[in-house]
């Protein structure tokens, strides 16, 4: 995970909101592609897919931070959306709640056009994607404005009650 989300996540106090609405993202990364070839994760085997990220991630929610990843998701899920859900476990290992929204569900709600990440309702770090998913440009977008942030708490919220948990979610 990128510098500027680790530093941000470092500092939170009190919450850490992710907004992600792609199909696909990084469609070259390395373990895609190998869960591409039928590689998948052994729950019972933790140090086989325990990686730094989750390190981040259990250091911040056990110090109290609440992490919420929110998937804003097609369905038929893309080969990339069924790898992320495959990998989900860690994160909710590591403390994050995930939820997943189909766009179905989503149809009447005002969702920024950019993916994301809100922290302790002050600072945003917006995310950069081609149409392919690839990074571009500035990658992050790093702002404190409380202003913003409220917008994408805003959005977030309507999205994340109509979300579905992900220990509940069957993809179509």
């Amino acid at each position: 995970m990128a510098t500027a989300v680790r530093e941000c996540l470092a500092k939170a106090q009190r919450s850490a909101l992710h907004l992600e609405m792609r199909d696909g993202y990084m469609r070259d990364d390395p373990e895609f592609i190998r869960w591409q070839e039928g590689y998948r994760h052994d729950p019972t085997d933790r140090t086989s897919w325990w990686r730094p990220w989750l390190d981040v991630v259990a250091e911040a929610t056990g110090r109290g931070v609440v992490m919420r990843r929110l998937r804003v998701i097609s369905e038929p899920l893309s080969d990339y959306v069924r790898y992320e859900y495959d990998g989900t476990f860690t994160n909710v290992a590591a403390g994050e709640d995930v939820r997943w929204l189909p766009r179905s569900l989503a149809r009447d709600l005002l969702l920024p056009v950019l993916d994301g990440w809100v922290m302790d309702e002050e600072t945003v770090i917006l995310h950069h994607f081609s149409g392919e998913g690839q990074w571009t440009g500035p990658r992050m977008e790093v702002i404190h404005d409380r202003a913003l942030a409220a917008q994408y708490v805003t959005a977030y919220e309507a999205a994340w009650e109509r979300a579905i948990p992900h220990a509940d979610y069957r993809p179509a």
